[in-house]
């Protein structure tokens, strides 16, 4: 019975070694394929140079879209097509503009030194229509906020919550900072606020001002916002703790009626299991100051490059795997809920999501939300892939677009995890173009999504 046993485990170790041996060399013909031939770094030029900036229910978006049908069908997509989606329209309107005066001495209203501060409106807000004026009152939190908020009624209110230097993976610091923009105007305003500023959520140390998304609705009470640029937030917080300041906020944002937009589908179908759909994503859509490159079409471009990589190997995946260029991730996720809807109501079988949403850096890892069996499995890969970068195989992980589809259907996710060092460097700004990607690093970003890809397909979870 003992020496059966034993027969059987060296038996089983050594076809599993075969088949490790088997995997890792299919991978390397991926690496080789991708870093040799790739057309990721050629595609994100075309996207952001040839489309440019791509807001929901903007011309750039609907341009994108149409580059995005051009690129999955030339990277060899059995099928592409579009899924419809109604996504919100916000249009900046023109130039925002905050000019600050500083009253010579504490308590004094009447206009001092008058300095111009580099902004842009938040996302989703309303604009001031003429230019509004009103004292600047700085808080460092909502506990603050809360502090002083007999003194917030007909103020602008400055929320200089800076961001946290300490977490190594700076997307922790991005979410303690994030609920300012997010949740700041709101609050602002049920004090009687009349409009509100956020310190740029970055680690930065030029002066561009991030944009991003705010709460709204058509029961949500907010104010005009904006975002500061870092050095112009510093002044800010070091001038109001020795003078009254005075800001005139000039904004121009407003909606238009939602629109029609599309995700943009490509697939290569399963041949064993056509029914199981493996989902790899990323958002076409982008704010409007820069070109969207490490946000997101880094990823767009990382998951073409998968499908065009695998065609080009002449590998027929088992299951179905399906490209997704989402739309509306910026200011709505209706691409995302939109996809996660239809999956349900036709009772599709989704055996996995991956989202590459942090930016086209050096790869490190990728974070799951799977459960423990299926954790386990991954980890038996990570040898596997830790050769070409991500190995920190980590709990906890997916992405905006693809969680919708984890809440429908407890799809397992994952998020792939580039190093995140410089990302909120241009996250939302001016500087988030095409001459700020590195080709080595976005080539890696797609190896090491297509060799995680390869082995979920082969072997399920």
């Amino acid at each position: 019975m003992f020496r059966s046993l034993t027969l059987f485990c060296a038996l089983f170790a050594a076809i599993n070694a075969a088949a490790q041996s088997d995997d890792s060399i299919f991978i390397r013909r991926l690496a080789d394929e991708i870093l040799e031939n790739g057309k990721a770094y050629d595609n994100l030029r075309s996207l952001t140079k040839g489309v440019g900036a791509r807001l929901s229910g903007s011309a750039g978006m609907y341009k994108a879209e149409q580059w995005g049908q051009k690129a999955l069908q030339e990277a060899g997509a059995d099928r592409v097509w579009l899924q419809q989606c109604l996504v919100p329209r916000w249009v900046r309107g023109g130039k925002d503009r905050l000019l600050v005066s500083v009253s010579p001495k504490p308590g004094a209203g009447r206009r001092g030194t008058e300095r111009s501060l580099n902004i842009l409106a938040l996302g989703n807000t309303k604009g001031t229509g003429k230019p509004l004026r009103a004292e600047v009152i700085g808080v460092r939190s909502f506990e603050e906020l809360e502090a002083k908020k007999e003194q917030v009624a007909g103020k602008i209110v400055f929320f200089n919550f800076p961001f946290n230097p300490r977490p190594v993976h700076t997307f922790d610091a991005y979410r303690e900072a994030a609920v300012y923009r997010s949740q700041g105007p709101v609050r602002a305003a049920r004090l009687g606020a009349v409009g509100a500023l956020v310190r740029s959520m970055s680690h930065a140390t030029d002066n561009h001002a991030h944009t991003g998304g705010t709460a709204w609705g058509d029961t949500v009470r907010t104010v005009p916002s904006a975002a500061v640029g870092l050095r112009d937030a510093d002044w800010l917080d070091s001038t109001l703790k020795s003078f009254t300041v005075f800001a005139t906020l000039h904004t121009q944002g407003r909606f238009l009626p939602d629109t029609i937009a599309h995700n943009v589908i490509g697939e290569l179908r399963g041949h064993a299991f056509p029914d199981e759909i493996i989902t790899i994503g990323g958002h076409l859509d982008s704010w409007d100051p820069g070109e969207g490159a490490h946000d997101d079409g880094a990823g767009v471009v990382h998951c073409i490059e998968v499908l065009r990589a695998f065609k080009a190997l002449g590998y027929q995946p088992k299951r179905t795997i399906r490209i997704v260029l989402f739309a509306n991730e910026e200011n709505g996720l209706r691409g995302g809920r939109k996809y996660a809807e239809e999956a349900r109501s036709k009772g599709e079988k989704h055996l996995f999501a991956l989202e590459s949403d942090a930016g086209g850096f050096t790869p490190r890892g990728f974070g799951f939300g799977v459960d423990d069996v299926q954790f386990q499995k991954l980890l038996g890969w990570k040898e596997l892939i830790a050769p070409y970068g991500a190995g920190d195989f980590r709990r906890g992980g997916g992405g905006a677009d693809i969680g919708p589809l984890n809440a429908a259907l407890k799809t397992p996710v994952a998020g792939f995890l580039p190093d995140s060092q410089r990302y909120f460097d241009m996250h939302h700004a001016v500087s988030d173009v095409f001459e700020n990607v590195n080709k080595r690093e976005l080539d890696l970003g797609a190896v090491n999504i297509a060799a995680l890809i390869y082995l979920i397909d082969k072997y399920g979870l």
